[in-house]
């Protein structure tokens, strides 16, 4: 990364995980909790899916589906044009799961299904990323939040959290 764009989008992109899979849901976590809600693994799961599953690709999609430029060149530091219209699709895709994580907050009984899709994909894509010898700053923030959402979804869809 040489560029101040280029620095200024790897701090946007480290300040929007740091937001989505930490800040964000805890802090819903913790409001939640202090309004009497009593059942922590249950509203862990409710929130991280939601900010995690939910916000986190659906925008991820949208950025993707309308400026795949960004994704391309960004993360991949792909150049080529013709990238784009894969990207485009992997938005498809995002916007679709993103918008299954956003419906879990109205409809509990999507938590679990919207968990499994979201933990899934986050495995598999930080798999792709271990794959790739060489990565940005970007890319290694991706790598490591995929595997972590990834960790903590797992971990309660195994403890069966969303009874």
């Amino acid at each position: 990364m040489s560029t101040k764009n280029d620095l200024r989008s790897a701090r946007t992109y480290l300040t929007t995980i740091g937001l989505l899979l930490v800040v964000l849901p805890i802090g819903c976590v913790l409001l939640e909790a202090s309004h009497g809600a009593s059942d922590l693994p249950v509203l862990i799961g409710k929130w991280f899916v939601f900010w995690g599953v939910g916000v986190r690709l659906f925008l991820a999609g949208l950025r993707q589906m309308f400026q795949p430029a960004f994704t391309a060149a960004t993360i991949f530091e792909i150049s080529e044009t013709g990238a784009h219209a894969i990207v485009r699709e992997l938005g498809f895709a995002n916007l679709a799961m993103g918008t299954l994580g956003l419906a879990s907050l109205a409809d509990g009984a999507w938590l679990a299904p919207s968990a499994l899709v979201g933990g899934l994909y986050y495995g598999l894509a930080g798999i792709g990323h271990i794959a790739r010898q060489r990565r940005n700053v970007i890319e290694q923030t991706a790598l490591v939040s995929d595997f972590l959402i990834f960790a903590l979804l797992a971990i309660l869809l195994a403890s069966r959290a969303f009874r």
